[in-house]
């Protein structure tokens, strides 16, 4: 990296991808400018052997995506940056570095950074392009929230808004971290330019996606929306999941979530102000949706 900017990356890994991590690290290596410090997560598994220069975290129990992720910031508290990816994703280009450390050198307020995500063939499924209006994955700009599978976030802005939440284990994290960011005037940008390579994949084939899904909207309701806002965000979300799921099963355990939303712990409540409903509308996603 440049001169006095310092980039961590950050993997998490359940150990069932070692030729795909293998790969990854070796994208990482390849950079034109080099990553200060690679960690790699073991959420409840053991590694494979990895290159020298990778430092390792083993923890004794799969954490999810957010305690395994706050396990790796706990190791790269004092980067400037950093980079958070998927052990299933390839970085295609070598400058991916380079361009980061361009883009937060332009804009001191930038906290978050998403990548594209994008197959093989180029592809970009419609869910990884973070905005409602979905049809061109190369429109990059300011934007309401990011891709967990490949991220740049500012330690400066960690230690403003705080880390992951621990109890979503994974789904919505992201938004609430987005959330987080631009209620503290943070910026979050999409930079189709970034690219991270992955397989495509459906996230709901078992029934646990759906049941975490749910869990989560209601826990990202309490802890980041006005209380008016609250019951109009999880109608709108309950409307659309009777309309868009066809399979009774998850339909049950979307439901068995929803409640279990309501009577389990989830972070204290740090409702965004009302300027920041309107930045988000503006930035058309109003957080109702």
């Amino acid at each position: 990296m440049g001169a006095g900017v310092k980039l961590g990356v950050a993997i998490l890994t359940m150990g069932t991808r070692p030729k795909e991590l293998a790969e990854l690290l070796d994208s990482v290596h390849g950079q034109t400018a080099q990553a200060a410090r690679v960690v790699v997560v073991a959420n409840g598994c053991e590694l494979p052997a990895l290159p020298p220069w990778v430092q390792t975290v083993r923890l004794a129990e799969n954490l999810g995506v957010t305690g395994g992720r706050n396990a790796a910031l706990d190791q790269l508290r004092d980067m400037d940056l950093v980079l958070d990816l998927d052990d299933d994703g390839l970085l295609v280009a070598d400058d991916v570095f380079a361009r980061i450390e361009a883009l937060y050198a332009a804009d001191e307020r930038l906290g978050i950074v998403g990548f594209r995500i994008a197959d093989e063939t180029g592809f970009t499924q419609r869910r990884h392009v973070p905005r409602l209006r979905a049809g061109d994955p190369m429109r990059g700009g300011e934007v309401t929230g990011f891709l967990g599978g490949a991220h740049v976030l500012s330690t400066k802005m960690l230690a403003e808004v705080g880390d992951w939440p621990e109890a979503f284990f994974f789904a919505h994290e992201e938004t609430d971290m987005a959330w987080r960011a631009i209620d503290a005037g943070w910026k979050v940008i999409y930079e189709p330019q970034l690219l991270l390579q992955h397989p495509r994949t459906s996230p709901a084939r078992h029934a646990f996606f759906y049941q975490v899904n749910a869990r989560n909207r209601v826990y990202l309701a309490r802890r980041q929306l006005p209380a008016l806002l609250v019951p109009v965000y999880l109608a709108v979300w309950v409307v659309l999941t009777l309309a868009r799921t066809r399979s009774l099963t998850g339909l049950r355990a979307w439901f068995g979530g929803f409640a279990e939303g309501w009577r389990t712990p989830c972070g204290p409540r740090t409702p965004m102000r009302w300027r920041t409903v309107f930045t988000l509308a503006r930035l058309g996603r109003p957080p109702v949706i």
